[in-house]
């Protein structure tokens, strides 16, 4: 499931330097690699791969993307969970508990791509997934090192008493989502913090939400370091998430689209692969790994504290 805010925040982009013109070179550039065997030489050639997950990911486990058929903007009106009006309303609280309680309810698994990306990690050619999405999956098939960009539904957090300007202000409570659905149980329709009184809120973004400053420095860091970017499942147009595999280009990094449909990135990809990410994933870092054994022996991960981040080489 993709984060509450699939808005793109413009502005928040600027400041991090993500927006750019991402079909400049395009008709110069030679055409990119469209073959399973095309990723699986990257995969197996990769030192410190980054993959970035959107919603295609987990819509193969069964969760509907937000404005899919099924998903949750044709049942509630995205025009009344916004931030603000969750700040403002007890009943648009009350009604985001039972929003939540739908997305849980259906008992999600990881996919065969969510697994395969847990074992690349193993190997120790990827060093991390940045996701957009808010399910979890990617923690449940494995993987220990996950960025979630647009939060997260497994958890609660204190948003404070009065937040403004879409900042949350609270003093640090969090919780598994479980606890709320308890209190809710119990009788409190809009549980409160149990620390400081404040407001109690979904860790995800919502509309009208800042990012979090902390996920986005952090996905940042590990994008311009990255040897290999993958971007898998996601339509590459929310901002500023969809400026990552711009920046991992930018500093040299090898960039690989898997995705269903065309994306507004294609131009400037070194791989393209069309294609369902549990089909194409699994194949791919089986290859990968037959081709390093052949090279080198079994893979064997280096311990992740030992893997320094690369210097950017430059700007193609």
């Amino acid at each position: 499931m993709v984060g509450d805010n699939p808005v793109a925040d413009v502005q928040g982009a600027q400041s991090l330097g993500l927006v750019a013109v991402v079909v400049r070179r395009a008709e110069t550039r030679r055409r990119p690699a469209v073959t399973i065997e095309a990723l699986s030489r990257v995969l197996a050639e990769a030192e410190r791969a980054v993959a970035f997950t959107g919603a295609g990911i987990s819509t193969e486990s069964g969760i509907p993307d937000f404005r899919s058929p099924g998903g949750v903007w044709t049942r509630y009106d995205p025009r009344d969970f916004t931030f603000d009006r969750y700040v403002e309303s007890a009943e648009v609280r009350r009604r985001s508990w039972a929003m939540r309680r739908e997305f849980f309810a259906a008992q999600t698994q990881p996919n065969a791509a969510h697994r395969a990306l847990a074992e690349l990690e193993d190997d120790g050619r990827l060093v991390a997934v940045i996701t957009q999405n808010i399910d979890g999956l990617h923690q449940a098939a494995g993987s220990e090192t996950v960025i979630e960009i647009h939060g997260t539904a497994r958890e609660v957090m204190c948003i404070g008493d009065r937040p403004r300007g879409g900042v949350p202000a609270g003093c640090g409570f969090r919780a598994p989502t479980s606890w709320a659905f308890e209190r809710v149980d119990a009788g409190d329709d809009d549980p409160g913090c149990p620390t400081c009184g404040g407001i109690v809120k979904s860790a995800t973004v919502s509309f009208g939400q800042s990012l979090f400053p902390e996920a986005i420095d952090a996905a940042t860091r590990l994008t311009t370091s990255a040897d290999v970017f993958l971007a898998i499942g996601s339509s590459l147009q929310v901002y500023p998430a969809a400026g990552l595999p711009q920046a991992a280009k930018d500093t040299g990094a090898v960039l690989a689209i898997v995705n269903d449909e065309a994306t507004p990135l294609d131009p400037i990809a070194d791989v393209i692969v069309r294609g369902r990410a549990g089909e194409v994933l699994p194949k791919a870092v089986q290859e990968s790994r037959n081709a390093w054994t052949c090279q080198h022996g079994p893979p064997t991960a280096l311990p992740r504290t030992t893997r320094e981040p690369r210097e950017p080489r430059g700007r193609r």
